[in-house]
């Protein structure tokens, strides 16, 4: 089974739950009549394949306490240890999370120059083998992009998941 995991900016949490709410929680970034700007990147979930890319950009260990922003679904997310009931929407998704804005600002910070090396070290992360770097190059040129596309127009950056 794998994890679908596009990421996409906006204006606002606001705005993106009322795009999820006519759309029944579908993708906002996919098909023709996309909502928002993003990118489809399979399996580059947020909490951890990514925070390993967060690390490797900052030279740093994974750092788990980073801490996205739960938009959706609607309603109360589980406290820890807690278990949704099968039917509940924490269960089943999909879910949409705001980036931490230092992973934004991580994120839209890469150099070119830069991007090489970064993908090379990300490759690294157990999550990931066997990766070729060249491959993860490519996701990480789009999530910088997009990161960058976000900040010069004042916006978040958001991943939505489906299983």
């Amino acid at each position: 089974m794998g994890i679908l995991c596009d990421y996409f900016r906006a204006p606002d949490a606001e705005a993106v739950r009322r795009v999820l709410e006519l759309t029944e929680g579908s993708s906002p970034v996919i098909g023709e009549d996309a909502a928002f700007d993003g990118i489809d990147a399979k399996g580059i979930e947020p909490s951890v394949v990514l925070g390993q890319l967060i690390a490797a950009i900052e030279q740093a260990p994974f750092d788990p306490a980073r801490q996205d922003t739960a938009v959706w679904p609607l309603g109360p997310e589980p406290g820890p240890g807690m278990i949704p009931d099968d039917d509940d929407p924490w269960s089943t998704g999909p879910w949409v999370f705001e980036l931490d804005p230092r992973t934004c600002a991580a994120l839209a910070g890469v150099a070119d120059t830069d991007a090489l090396a970064i993908a090379t070290r990300w490759a690294r992360a157990e999550e990931l083998h066997p990766a070729r770097p060249e491959t993860l190059r490519e996701v990480l040129d789009e999530l910088s992009a997009l990161a960058r596309r976000a900040r010069e127009a004042d916006e978040r950056v958001y991943c939505w998941i489906c299983l």
